[in-house]
């Protein structure tokens, strides 16, 4: 039970938080809904290192808060290693290619290794990866935003019918 406390905290004063003084500072529920939908689905793209950069180009071009998709795409980083063998798998199969045997840790330690064969060897992997996520990540946006939007809503709720203290 330590666990799941800490995780609900964790939840709390991390995200809950951050949605709340997004509210406060005058983003609209569905905005906040769409950072996050975004978030998780560019947090998963199927290269490492590529996420970051993703949702700063997408927060900047969507005029979205930087620190609010870069925190969900932070959450989004557990799932990240196990999604990229699903992708790989997934757009292995759309293309019909011949499945490539890795394991992650494999891939990092070969890239470090040497990048220019690491490419020679996985790009196509990676490339059928990005390929899955691409037809996956726009069904991920709007589950993520229709699922957390009466959340944000009834957030937003709670708080206009706070009585606000000058500050």
């Amino acid at each position: 039970m330590q666990l799941k406390s800490k995780l609900k905290s964790l939840w709390r004063s991390r995200v809950m938080e951050l949605v709340l003084l997004q509210l406060k500072q005058g983003v609209t529920p569905e905005k906040i809904a769409l950072t996050t939908g975004l978030g998780a689905a560019l947090g998963v793209f199927p290269i490492l290192g590529a996420t970051t950069f993703l949702c700063l180009v997408t927060g900047v071009w969507l005029k979205l808060n930087q620190p609010f998709i870069q925190v969900v795409n932070w959450l989004m980083s557990p799932l990240q290693l196990p999604m990229i063998l699903v992708f790989a798998r997934i757009g292995e199969w759309i293309t019909r290619a011949t499945p490539v045997t890795f394991s992650v840790p494999e891939l990092i330690r070969k890239f470090h290794e040497s990048p220019g064969k690491f490419m020679q060897e996985f790009g196509m992997t990676g490339v059928h990866a990005i390929i899955a996520w691409a037809l996956i990540a726009p069904i991920i946006v709007p589950l993520v935003y229709f699922l957390l939007l009466p959340a944000f809503k009834k957030l937003a709720g709670q708080r206009a019918a706070v009585p606000q203290h000058a500050e």
